[in-house]
């Protein structure tokens, strides 16, 4: 068929033909005719395809309203049915219809990539962390918890990574930045780590990303993190705890409330701070600390004192919907409050995360209680996960009468060898 077109006669028509053309199919020789309707005519290709299958292949409308814009679309429509021609004369002999297709696919595909390509440099980090806290974090989590959640990301993310584009980001620059991060502040690297790991997991599903960098590095860091010395915070003997409990007690102020308190359930800054009424059940003597407050993200449940529970009922005159909250603005009290008491009362040397510590020392050196409960009361990670449910479960008596003996000791009420009869043990 191909070698019948080219064979035949060419260039039939006159552009005089075309503009005069009507209620006709007009040929101009080789397949390609014109088509038409009264005023309108559109131009086609006939022909037969390698397969053998007779098709007809349009060209589109031909402009008719002057002799000239019908000799111009004579023209194009002779130039696209020469094409066509010679793909039908090729080896092996194309499609027209088929490879115009192709064509058409591959400039949308091109045109999809290009959108594609300018979402995604206009997509930063910053912009896909934001969108993610917004859809996800402040809807499902407490306002105190979603503030410091993007606070902690635009304040320790470099601000040439912060606003790079999401696409463009490597597992090498967030490696430099979370190392230089883990070996100052190890805590605080972790849950940078986990919360950048959560963008660029919606970014995957978002389309923004092909790959997560960030869950490339999970092991690497937390096998550097293994291996750095630990460096125990800076903590007070526990035989100069009673002292100083007596001596915070004469302190004023909702800080030096919140410390002792503090001390008392061996919490940390951040669990006590960010207490809000609905985690204590008062009269059951239990303070339930949700799992995104903790650094573990597991739910913590801590038998109070009879000490902590008077300290409780002392804030809950106030009226505030947390248990110690700030002086100055509506919220808790900031992570700063406590440190600053400590400095008034000439304790530069410690820490409030430093009492966990004497608490510790005090429960293992007396013999208190057994390792496996006082690492309950401390909320460390269990790493049997197995494990971990049954002490929750097993240790609540074994927790609670090893807190009171705490409460009692730094009350001066009981002597430093306070020791905790094991159940079943049999008097000597």
């Amino acid at each position: 068929m191909a070698k019948r077109l080219l064979a035949a006669k060419l260039n039939l028509l006159s552009a005089r033909q075309v503009f005069n053309a009507r209620e006709a199919e007009l040929s101009d020789g080789g397949g390609l005719l014109l088509r038409c309707f009264g005023s309108q005519a559109a131009w086609v290709f006939r022909y037969t395809s390698a397969a053998g299958r007779r098709r007809e292949m349009g060209f589109g409308a031909s402009a008719r309203h002057s002799p000239r814009a019908a000799g111009e679309s004579l023209a194009l429509a002779r130039k696209l049915a020469a094409q066509a021609r010679a793909m039908l004369a090729s080896n092996p002999p194309l499609d027209p219809i088929d490879e115009r297709a192709k064509a058409r696919g591959a400039a949308r595909e091109a045109e999809r990539r290009q959108r594609e390509d300018k979402r995604r440099e206009k997509l930063t980090l910053a912009r896909a962390a934001r969108a993610y806290h917004e859809n996800f974090i402040e809807p499902r989590r407490r306002p105190t918890f979603a503030t410091e959640w993007i606070h902690s990301l635009e304040n320790h993310v470099p601000p040439g990574l912060w606003h790079k584009p999401i696409a463009e980001i490597t597992r090498a620059e967030l490696l430099d930045f979370l190392r230089d991060i883990q070996h100052r502040m190890a805590d605080t690297a972790q849950r940078v780590r986990r919360r950048l790991d959560e963008v660029f997991d919606e970014a995957i599903e978002r389309g923004a990303v092909a790959v997560n960098p960030v869950a490339m590095l999970r092991t690497k860091l937390r096998r550097e993190n293994r291996r750095k010395r630990i460096v125990p915070r800076p903590a007070l003997s526990f035989g100069a705890a009673p002292e100083f409990v007596a001596r915070l007690r004469v302190q004023p102020g909702i800080a030096a409330r919140c410390l002792e308190f503090t001390i008392l359930t061996a919490a940390r800054t951040g669990e006590s701070i960010g207490a809000q009424w609905g985690e204590f059940d008062l009269r059951a003597g239990l303070w339930r600390v949700p799992g995104e407050r903790m650094k573990g993200g597991e739910p913590h449940v801590v038998p109070l004192s009879e000490r902590a529970i008077a300290l409780l009922r002392e804030m809950q005159a106030l009226g505030r919907s947390y248990a110690f909250p700030s002086t100055r603005q509506a919220g808790a009290m900031s992570n700063m409050a406590m440190l600053a008491l400590l400095k008034r009362m000439k304790h530069t040397d410690i820490t409030v995360h430093g009492f966990r510590s004497t608490f510790s020392t005090w429960a293992n050196e007396t013999g208190a209680a057994r390792p496996d409960v006082i690492e309950a009361c401390l909320a460390h990670r269990e790493g049997d996960r197995i494990r971990a449910a049954y002490n929750r479960a097993q240790f609540s008596v074994e927790r609670r009468k090893l807190l009171e003996a705490w409460a009692a000791y730094i009350d001066g009420r009981e002597p430093a060898s306070n020791v905790i009869p094991l159940a079943g043990a049999k008097a000597a």
